[in-house]
């Protein structure tokens, strides 16, 4: 059987599997024991002895003995459902927010302070670039050096020890889907005092950073743990010495800036987690498929898919995975110039019923992009092109929707007809 493609349930049972660590984490019971957790929409708490409200803005008290403020602080649902994405990662503690890009900069901020040092991947989502680039050099003084995360003797010449704060990188880059060493990278930035952070968002149970040596897991929830396309969210996942002081009351991120998320997503959200291992297995065994069909189709097409034995990573990302759950659910395909990337994008979408043209992931259609002129388009052109995004790479997000063979054949008609 091809890797990626076993089924779940033929697995040997292993505790460090993030489906089975979820399963013994259980999920709090709603608050007349139903099975569902309560949603917790107050924005303030009561307290019943006017002492404990002293107390727990000198963090004497707080929600370890159920203690609330105020839901910008934290609030029980939220914290509730934190603890369910604790468990998948198999990290100490986690919070969540309003985004990904809201989990992202909280974190940076907490490690960095101002004048603070990144060593951040080269090849990262346009959002989180700009924000390295540009936002957090102007507004906060904190600098970024970029580098090309599979070179680690360049990694570890950037890290500077005494002034490095953080190693950041993407597990699976987007759009290029580069791997990343997580344990041999985490081996260099803790050799030097460094905090790694790690934006899994790309293989969400697939790949277990914390477990890998990283030190801080970042989420996008809105892709694949939503897997509607119709909330936005974000998580960090870490050790309680660096997500407890994101909610401190005088300096913390999360508290201060205030991105913390709503408690009728986080409620959403806890309701998608029991079948998010089915999806995210249904997709990535469609992309091995699909990713494979394509090179088939047209052995001179670029197809970057990690689940391709060609790919330069595939031993790496195998060697790492949680097996199970197959390489990923995203497939680049160069069509190398906008004006033909275009041109089948337009069949592929308006034609064949293959997919739509949008950004975002982990949708259960397909979505597709051409990345150098939208999710990537904050890199200037030098960067991209050293990086190998053309203009005409178009990124897909392969759903569960339908059938394989039908949109095999949906994919196959359209790119036959451009080609014509």
């Amino acid at each position: 059987m091809a890797p990626g493609n076993e089924e779940l349930e033929n697995i040997e049972p292993r505790e460090d599997l993030p489906t089975e660590r979820l399963a013994n984490a259980r999920h709090e019971l709603g608050e007349h024991n139903g099975v569902n957790m309560s949603i917790e929409v107050s924005d303030t708490f009561v307290f019943k002895n006017p002492e404990n409200m002293g107390k727990a803005f000198l963090g004497e008290v707080g929600p370890e003995t159920g203690t609330y403020i105020y839901s910008r602080h934290y609030n029980p649902t939220v914290l509730n459902f934190s603890h369910q994405l604790a468990a998948i990662e198999g990290t100490e503690t986690a919070y969540c927010t309003s985004s990904g890009m809201a989990a992202i900069s909280s974190v940076l901020l907490e490690l960095c302070k101002n004048g603070g040092h990144v060593v951040a991947a080269e090849c990262l989502y346009g959002g989180t670039y700009a924000l390295l680039k540009h936002f957090l050099p102007e507004k906060c003084n904190i600098t970024t050096v970029f580098v090309d995360i599979t070179k680690h003797e360049d990694v570890e010449k950037a890290i500077v020890k005494g002034k490095t704060n953080v190693l950041y990188f993407e597990s699976i880059s987007n759009p290029t889907l580069v791997v990343a060493n997580i344990p041999e990278l985490s081996k260099i930035a803790h050799e030097k005092g460094v905090k790694v952070v790690v934006d899994n968002t790309f293989a969400p149970l697939i790949l277990s950073p914390a477990k890998l040596g990283a030190d801080v897991v970042v989420h996008s929830l809105t892709k694949y743990f939503s897997g509607g396309s119709d909330l936005i969210a974000g998580a960090i996942c870490g050790p309680k010495e660096i997500v407890k002081p994101l909610m401190d009351l005088s300096l913390g991120p999360l508290m201060i800036l205030g991105p913390t998320m709503n408690p009728r997503e986080a409620y959403e959200l806890s309701a998608r987690l029991p079948h998010l291992s089915l999806r995210v297995k249904k997709q990535c065994n469609r992309a091995m498929k699909l990713a494979q069909r394509i090179k088939e189709l047209d052995p001179s097409l670029r197809i970057i898919y990690p689940g391709l034995k060609d790919h330069p990573q595939h031993n790496l990302l195998d060697s790492m995975r949680n097996k199970g759950c197959g390489f990923g659910a995203l497939i680049s395909i160069d069509m190398v110039t906008a004006e033909k990337a275009n041109l089948l994008l337009d069949k592929l979408e308006n034609k064949y019923n293959f997919g739509f043209i949008a950004v975002s992931l982990g949708y259960y259609e397909n979505l597709m992009c051409a990345s150098g002129s939208s999710t990537s388009s904050e890199m200037d052109p030098e960067t991209m092109k050293r990086l190998g995004i053309t203009l005409g790479l178009i990124r897909c997000s392969i759903g569960y929707l339908g059938t394989l063979d039908q949109k095999w054949n949906q994919f196959k008609n359209a790119y036959k007809e451009m080609e014509e």
